[in-house]
């Protein structure tokens, strides 16, 4: 099973949903750096579980711990653990996916492919597992803003059949985009988007969402031009979060609709370097980061835990009704947003370190 991430910032996670605990090892964050647990909660509370009307009941605090790798409040350049204790497990809740996979999960797959699955919560299949990686990309995060001064926002741009308008061009800030109980910034979308979730949740079923991500200060140069694309390493780690359906860079889909005069970001010269005038590419030109904003755009599937009866078959080929218990999201997006912001700092501070770039600015 592979349960690791990156190749010289390398995160491992570990644990099940309703095991004694989930966490993180890193691997290859650089020393002297300044961290504290403080530095990774922030992120940790706005992806928790319990805190909005239109999100999953399960109450964890998910307060983490760093259990190596820190002396006297600076990184040591060992490994850095994480450990994010399980509080509110309810395993009863997941009795009848012990003789029926649940639709659209990871029971059958998992059961066929290893010959055992967990008896509770999807194992490491279920979306509890990203919490370590929030954790981790927390600490990305901080090695990002604090060597290189980039900043990472994301924020939920389509709950079904509503959608955002393009905010791409100023994007908003973190507070801006926790205002709204969907995470969406723009008033209008949001009152939307919370109509349809409502409606979901009423009817015992869920929405399908998308996040949109905007990666500034990038600098150029990360990223290969042939099988690690910056944008392949990117939709590798957007696809590889629980219920993550799609991924578009710079105007994704959209370009098929395009010719290439509308598509080309022809290029100036600004702020002392070369630039371009758009960023339809996404910051991303030949599989390389041009210096532009990195823009990239993510779609969940509706959460396949409803409470709605479902006709399905068990493992013996019996058909009967099975309706789902226990605490689920009735759409994805409002909490994946910041797992969305953790992935895309890993791959960037993975991409910084194998091009070998010097920090901008020092600890």
């Amino acid at each position: 099973m592979s349960n690791s991430f990156g190749k010289r910032w390398v995160v491992t996670t570990f644990g099940e949903s309703h095991g004694l605990a989930i966490g993180a090892i890193i691997d290859g964050c650089p020393p002297r750096m300044p961290l504290s647990e403080s530095d990774i909660q922030p992120q940790l509370d706005r992806r928790r579980p319990g805190q909005k009307r239109l999100t999953s009941a399960r109450m964890e605090p998910d307060t983490v711990s760093i259990l190596s790798g820190l002396e006297n409040g600076l990184t040591l350049g060992a490994p850095i653990a994480l450990e994010i204790r399980n509080r509110d497990i309810r395993a009863g809740d997941y009795a009848a996916a012990q003789s029926a996979p649940r639709p659209s999960h990871a029971d059958w797959t998992y059961r066929a492919k290893y010959g055992i699955q967990a008896s509770s919560g999807g194992g490491r299949a279920s979306a509890r597992e990203t919490a370590a990686r929030v954790a981790a990309g927390a600490v990305a995060e901080r090695f990002l803003f604090l060597a290189h001064a980039i900043d990472i926002a994301a924020w939920v741009s389509s709950i079904g059949a509503a959608d955002a308008p393009d905010m791409t061009g100023h994007p908003p800030t973190r507070a801006q985009v926790d205002a709204s109980p969907t995470r969406c910034p723009d008033p209008a979308a949001a009152a939307q988007m919370a109509e349809i979730v409502e409606a979901a949740l009423k009817d015992g079923d869920s929405a399908g969402s998308a996040i949109t991500c905007v990666c500034r200060n990038v600098p150029p140069g990360l990223g290969e031009p042939v099988f690690d694309k910056l944008h392949a390493m990117l939709a590798h780690a957007m696809l590889s979060i629980p219920a993550c359906r799609g991924f578009e860079v710079g105007a994704g889909f959209n370009a098929v609709r395009m010719r290439g005069s509308e598509h080309n970001d022809v290029f100036t010269w600004k702020g002392g370097r070369l630039g371009t005038v758009g960023n339809r590419s996404g910051g991303v030109q030949g599989g390389i980061s041009n210096g532009e904003n990195i823009v990239f755009r993510v779609a969940f599937k509706p959460t396949p835990s409803i409470a709605k009866e479902q006709v399905t078959a068990d493992y013996e080929g019996k058909t009967g009704r099975l309706a789902i218990k226990g605490r689920h999201d009735p759409c994805v997006g409002i909490r994946a947003v910041p797992v969305v912001e953790a992935m895309a700092a890993l791959v960037l501070a993975d991409a910084i370190l194998l091009a070998g770039i010097p920090p901008a600015r020092s600890f």
